[in-house]
């Protein structure tokens, strides 16, 4: 028999936008956009240009899927596509959950062309840590920072000839 809820229950999640500065991570690529999305924009393929990053493990396919990625040192991350355009060439998604001390988390991945064979690829992260409060945040930026350089160089890397 269904009954009416607590009055002093709300809706809540532990999966929100932080409202955090939003860091990026640029790399010009000497590559058409389409061929850089294939790489970028394939929510399942992060291995191919994330150091130490293992394995990806998929659940479902398309918006609302989740990807479990699971690092060489034993970290793991759980997050939730949100959106995908491959018209437009851009993603975004969430955090659902991990091993490393990130509290929320949310992102964006964009391929921009700059001609016929030269694109902008854009990582775009807002998180927080998950110890430590704000005054956590400043070393939690350093690790993103970092994390988003890596990421960039690799791509350079697997794209530029010169």
């Amino acid at each position: 028999m269904l009954q009416k809820a607590n009055p002093a229950l709300h809706p809540a999640t532990l999966i929100y936008a932080p409202a955090t500065p939003i860091l990026t991570g640029r790399a010009e690529l000497d590559v058409s956009a389409r061929a850089a999305w294939q790489v970028v924009g394939d929510f399942a393929g992060f291995a191919q240009f994330i150091t130490g990053l293992e394995r990806t493990e998929m659940t479902g396919s398309g918006v609302r899927s989740l990807r479990k990625k699971l690092f060489a040192d034993g970290s793991i991350v759980v997050e939730q596509l949100n959106t995908h355009d491959d018209d437009a060439m851009v993603m975004t998604w969430s955090l659902i959950y991990t091993t490393f001390d990130i509290g929320n988390l949310w992102a964006s991945m964009r391929a921009e062309p700059r001609g016929e064979n030269a694109c902008t690829v854009t990582w775009d992260i807002a998180g927080e840590p998950w110890a430590g409060g704000t005054g956590s945040q400043p070393e939690f930026e350093a690790f993103v920072t970092g994390f988003l350089d890596m990421a960039m160089t690799n791509l350079r890397n697997l794209f530029n000839t010169r």
